[in-house]
């Protein structure tokens, strides 16, 4: 596999080249090895477990793969996806928050806010492709429950 095929999944990003690329940065920025804040270790080990263990449920639950290019065969609405529609995509944001706070850095807080509209807009898309392949019964699940925060947006 090539590196570019490699970088195209967006959790090798995010969970691997940027917290790497992020680090040297800081590293070269500080002249040394980057100040940590120990308290945002929690937030990542969220952030990775969400991610994670909300792609092991929807394929155990749903079937089909990771990504929408192996889409579910049935609606998940249990587990974490009764709270949010997107819950790795969430965890891929909580992670990049968490190493924004980690790295105390502000080139690691433009990523971050420069990754939510396009987790938001991902998200949107595979919603899109999931009311086609569910048709009503998704987008009874869409009008119930939140996309993001619970209870909220």
């Amino acid at each position: 596999m090539g590196v570019r095929r490699w970088l195209k999944g967006t959790s090798n990003r995010t969970f691997i080249a940027w917290p790497l690329a992020l680090f040297a940065f800081e590293a070269l920025w500080q002249q040394g090895i980057p100040q940590l804040q120990p308290w945002a270790l929690p937030v990542l080990a969220w952030g990775y477990l969400q991610y994670k263990l909300g792609g092991i449920y929807r394929t155990r639950h749903g079937g089909g793969g990771p990504g929408l290019s192996n889409p579910p065969q049935r609606i998940v609405e249990a587990g974490i996806y009764r709270w949010v529609r997107n819950p790795m995509y969430l965890g891929h944001m909580i992670f990049l928050g968490g190493l924004a706070w980690l790295l105390q850095s502000w080139v690691a807080l433009v990523l971050f806010l420069a990754h939510l509209p396009w987790f938001d807009a991902r998200a949107r898309e595979d919603e899109r492709h999931l009311a086609v392949l569910f048709g009503e019964p998704y987008r009874d699940y869409c009008r119930r429950v939140k996309r993001w925060i619970p209870f909220v947006y």
